[in-house]
């Protein structure tokens, strides 16, 4: 890997952030076995499907509705417009993986968050940051996205009934990425949504405590959603707006080599 984790800037180099490029790392076909490994026996990853990141060659996060050849550009307007009042100038969420991928047949994506110590996810239970001084388009927007976690709470509780409760105000990483694979299912796409924890990152230790198994990672995000849905959503097939809708729990070791 010499030469390669320069590409990311210092505070990228450990964690999280320079495995999900590792995983990405490669050629299509090895990429391709990787991530398919995360979503068996749901979907499959092929050497013709697109990512991102690419490895160490483009380490951009995926931003759907941003990236042309994940999503098509027709249903990216449509998803950007659908979650935000002003789309000019705002941010949308931020996938540390993306791709494309074939569930039971039909075209669909992978959407994958990452953590590799639990402070990275206990962090995350506060809700979306408030500009220090927000502007109209902000609080526009910020209204836009409460109505959109009701609509998808509300869209989640019919499909699987059981009750859903995302939310602006707390958890809000969370929320949005069921939030907008919700939308995704609407909008016609299979959607597998992964949780993934990287096992012993033990160079983590200063920042927060690495997930030894997956019991534990797996204890830990339960813990977490539980305000938001119940735990037995997690590690089963749904049917959301007559598409799949898998959202899964799933660690992987990933040692850290520079050299």
């Amino acid at each position: 890997m010499t030469g390669l984790f320069p590409r990311l800037k210092t505070n990228e180099q450990r964690g999280s952030k320079p495995r999900c490029h590792l995983l990405t790392h490669g050629s299509p076909r090895q990429v391709a076995l990787r991530l398919t490994q995360l979503i068996e026996p749901w979907g499959q990853i092929t050497a013709t499907d697109h990512w991102m990141p690419r490895g160490f060659i483009d380490t951009s996060e995926a931003q759907l509705g941003k990236n042309d050849y994940l999503l098509a550009p027709d249903l990216g307007d449509l998803l950007i417009n659908w979650w935000l009042a002003i789309p000019k100038g705002a941010r949308v969420p931020h996938w540390d993986i993306a791709s494309t991928c074939t569930v039971e047949g039909r075209s669909g994506l992978l959407l994958v968050e990452a953590k590799a110590h639990d402070e990275e996810l206990i962090n995350e239970e506060a809700g979306k940051k408030l500009a220090r001084e927000e502007t109209s388009g902000q609080t526009q927007n910020r209204e836009h996205i409460h109505d959109r976690m009701q609509e998808a709470s509300v869209g989640l509780t019919t499909s699987t009934k059981m009750d859903w409760a995302l939310s602006i105000e707390h958890r809000y990483q969370m929320s949005n990425r069921f939030a907008w694979a919700w939308k995704l299912t609407e909008l016609g796409l299979p959607v597998i949504l992964v949780y993934l924890g990287f096992l012993n990152a033990s160079e983590m230790h200063d920042r927060g405590k690495p997930f030894p198994d997956q019991e534990a990672w797996e204890k830990l995000v339960m813990s977490h959603s539980e305000p938001l849905f119940p735990s037995k959503v997690w590690n089963q097939r749904w049917i959301v707006n007559t598409e799949t809708f898998i959202p899964m729990i799933k660690s992987v070791e990933l040692p850290l080599v520079k050299s």
